[in-house]
């Protein structure tokens, strides 16, 4: 990534950085009435982009929401504002109350719009911001009820786009201004507080970006600054080392994002992080060096988890329970993209153009600027920009500082959920993703191309398929109950415990929301376009925590299975190994080869070395080599090649569930799929196979012929070697001296070797603990070609020494070529 350091940010903003690069700055301070101006644009585009064509479809969609709203005004009962909208006690109606308000006075900005200019409707909008102030915002000691966000960020930027929108009288806004202030309650002193958990990452750059719009319908040049300075700090790669304000949101140097303080979330707030910077930078109207970084987040950020159009699951964190989620993220994304364009240099801007072109065609009317959508549509329609993916063709990428791993090859890619002691199992959090247990626990996806992932993945997936039964999962033997079913409501209630148990305290946090593992190996290589992942599946906080009695008695925590974990990613395959499998307490473990979801129209067939029809069992004299899933409509197939010898059970199962059972804000509409489901319940401790994307039976008949061989598969070391490739990967867990092949490995560290006229090495302390990691290339006398800082080679008695010093690496990859 492009790496600046918080002090390298803040030293672009005094008088020669973000400020002094913005057009509408002049030496006295901001220019309010170009903020202004340039938010009005955003929002409700210009007289010339909203002549164009393509941009008639968003203007109608515009001018008609708000003719649904001023009918729902009209119709409004006793007490309500919008008819149907009860106000009161609900913060999420509170918000929708200002939502449309917002909508109506969007319509009569726009320029060609049916309701531009309407002073009577404009008018009426005032007024429901007053009657809104009077009854239900502007109490201090009513208000705040329900969800933190909802006051201090949902509802203000509805209200702060309002007002710009409507050039409100001053009474107004100075009296809205006040009461947002002191809603502030997580702020200091009604601003912006940087040491506040509550202040970063995306809701730093939400809250900031309506100070912005505040401080300049007031012309409050102190308000803007400090509000453009704190959002800037978002820019800022976070140093795990030397945390600023204690942050550990935002964006790391291998592309990672985080928020929630462990939660991997490039899909969800970290598209929200993008959506809102690049407005602002759109509403500051000039260049900045801060594009370069965002193209950056892009580029080693966005990129690699967006497959087809599709954002992976990975990263979305309870928003995978969702119905939207996918394509729609990655909707949200193209326009941010299209719009950063005018904000870096030529080359990253023709890099982007290009993969516009490159991505699936986006769904405009989700754009939120018709400015994006003629802009949008210039770069599709333009015949000099050819279509161009920012992933190479072959890309293998380890976000190690959220847990997670992508490997890209043409025609699939795999995506990989872990966890540790420093990143979160999964989120759970206001009745969303309500069985998240084990999607941190190995959890993986096989994205095969030419799907629409939608009928694959996404909410779906998750509502058809069983909770214990997500593909590369390893369970125990049990039945886990809701959070709700648990106890009655979306979150665990006890303010009188030492450990104040409510909905937003940092306890919830720790130990319901989203709690970490116990593990620290969770992590790995990558070399070249190859990768190395492993991890030792633990308990999460909230169990560990319980048997240590530092939790109530009726708090439920639930023992996880145990298993130490790899995974292997190479060209055709990835090979899979687990070991030391218990299930701890009495309990069997079962580990799921895959699960996937067809339609019960599909043409489905299973196939494999002695298949039946009903799987494996466990009198067979000979357990399957491979099975073969293949869905014929589709033109999609997945093989499994079985590397050691065990009972697998294989079937398909018509399951119909309602999509509420992983939110309870989801429709009660149901979802009937035909689930595959393959998985191994543990007699032994130790597992391996290969994932084969879009093998053929005669391919995974050839793996009988030994192309990949396991070296070694239990809890100290777990090692693969690919003949084909030429190439030796190991994670050892264990300290000390290990030997694999003719390789003398000093754990704990992930590995990977690749021979041939030349040898190179990659090497991670996926533990992030260490201070060097290392390995002897044993008989070998070999010199240094080149090699990464940090990296040094000597011959040693017996062979040849790599080392890498690791300490503050973050489990960042380093190689070395040698001949």
């Amino acid at each position: 990534m492009l790496h600046m350091s918080r002090r390298q940010v803040l030293s672009l903003l005094p008088v020669a950085g973000l400020l002094a690069a913005a057009t509408p700055v002049h030496a006295a301070g901001p220019d309010h009435a170009r903020l202004l101006a340039n938010t009005v644009a955003i929002f409700a585009g210009t007289p010339e982009v909203n002549a164009r064509p393509e941009v008639a479809g968003k203007l109608a969609a515009m001018a008609r929401t708000a003719r649904q709203r001023l009918a729902a005004m009209d119709q409004a009962g006793e007490g309500e504002l919008f008819a149907g909208l009860s106000l009161g006690s609900n913060d999420a109606n509170l918000r929708l109350a200002y939502q449309y308000l917002y909508e109506i006075a969007l319509a009569t900005r726009t320029p060609g719009g049916e309701l531009v200019n309407d002073s009577a409707v404009q008018g009426r909008v005032v007024g429901g911001l007053r009657w809104l102030h009077e009854r239900h915002f502007g109490d201090q000691a009513a208000g705040y009820y329900g969800n933190w966000h909802s006051w201090e960020i949902g509802i203000p930027t509805h209200v702060s786009r309002t007002l710009v929108l409507l050039a409100a009288p001053e009474d107004l806004t100075a009296t809205y201004i006040a009461s947002m202030d002191a809603y502030l309650r997580n702020g200091k002193d009604g601003d912006v507080d940087l040491d506040s958990r509550f202040h970063t990452g995306a809701n730093l750059a939400d809250i900031t970006a309506n100070r912005i719009l505040q401080g300049a319908l007031t012309g409050d040049d102190a308000r803007v600054t400090k509000a453009i300075a704190d959002q800037a700090t978002v820019f800022a790669v976070i140093d795990p080392y030397h945390l600023q304000h204690g942050v550990t949101d935002g964006y790391y140097r291998d592309g990672s994002f985080i928020q929630h303080h462990s939660v991997a979330y490039t899909g969800s707030y970290g598209r929200a992080l993008l959506t809102r910077v690049v407005q602002t930078l759109k509403t500051l109207g000039g260049g900045s060096e801060l594009g370069g970084v965002v193209y950056r987040w892009i580029s080693d950020g966005f990129a690699p988890l967006i497959f087809e159009g599709w954002m992976m699951e990975i990263v979305k964190g309870r928003a995978v329970s969702r119905t939207n989620t996918g394509y729609a993220d990655v909707g949200v994304i193209v326009e941010a993209i299209a719009d950063l364009t005018d904000h870096v240099d030529s080359a990253a801007a023709l890099a982007l153009k290009k993969y516009v072109k490159h991505l699936p065609e986006a769904d405009t009317g989700a754009f939120i600027s018709p400015i994006s959508i003629a802009r949008y549509a210039a770069i599709r329609a333009d015949p000099a920009i050819p279509a161009a993916d920012l992933n190479p063709a072959s890309r293998s990428v380890a976000f190690n500082a959220m847990d997670r791993t992508v490997h890209r090859r043409p025609g699939y890619a795999f995506a990989l959920a872990r966890s540790s002691e420093r990143i979160s199992k999964y989120e759970y959090m206001s009745g969303e993703n309500l069985m998240p247990w084990f999607q941190g626990d190995g959890a993986y996806y096989l994205y095969l191309a030419g799907e629409d992932q939608r009928e694959v993945y996404g909410v779906d997936y998750y509502t058809a398929v069983s909770p214990y039964r997500l593909a590369g999962v390893t369970t125990p033997v049990e039945d886990r109950r809701t959070v709700p079913e648990l106890y009655g409501q979306a979150w665990y209630e006890n303010p009188g415990h030492p450990l104040q148990f409510t909905s937003s305290s940092e306890s919830q946090n720790t130990y319901v929301y989203f709690p970490r593992a116990e593990n620290a190996f969770s992590g790995g290589a990558t070399l070249g376009a190859y990768g190395a992942a492993g991890m030792v599946q633990s308990d999460d906080a909230a169990y560990t925590a319980k048997q240590a009695g530092l939790l109530p008695d009726d708090f439920v925590a639930y023992r996880n299975a145990r298993a130490t974990k790899s995974w292997f990613m190479l060209d055709d395959e990835i090979v899979v190994l687990a070991a030391d499998v218990s299930g701890q307490a009495g309990r069997d473990a079962i580990t799921t080869v895959d699960s996937r979801i067809a339609a019960p129209s599909d043409t489905v067939t299973l196939t494999g070395q002695g298949w039946n029809g009903r799987g494996w069992q466990a009198g067979d004299t000979a357990p399957p080599r491979w099975l073969r899933y293949a869905n014929g409509t589709r033109g999609t197939s997945v093989g499994y090649a079985f590397l050691t010898r065990q009972v697998v059970q294989a079937g398909l199962e018509l399951v119909t569930r309602s999509r509420r059972v992983v939110r309870t804000g989801n429709p009660d509409t149901n979802v009937t799929k035909n689930v595959f489901t393959a998985s191994v319940t543990h007699r032994a401790p130790a597992l391996a196979y290969a994932l084969v994307p879009n093998a053929t039976e005669s391919r995974m008949r050839g793996y009988a012929d030994g192309p990949l061989v396991v070296l070694a598969n239990d809890r100290h070391v777990q090692a693969i070697k690919c003949r084909p490739l030429g190439i030796v990967a190991a994670n050892v867990f264990t300290a000390g001296p290990r030997h694999v092949e003719r390789l003398l490995i000093d754990g704990p560290v992930s590995v990977i070797v690749q021979y041939g006229k030349r040898m190179v090495v990659a090497l991670s302390d996926p533990t992030m603990k260490r201070d060097r990691v290392s390995v002897i290339l044993q008989g070998a006398r070999l010199r240094l070609d080149s090699a990464d800082e940090g990296v040094t080679v000597r011959r040693v008695p017996g062979g040849t020494l790599v080392q890498a010093t690791t300490r503050h690496a973050h489990g960042r990859t380093f190689t070395a070529t040698l001949r």
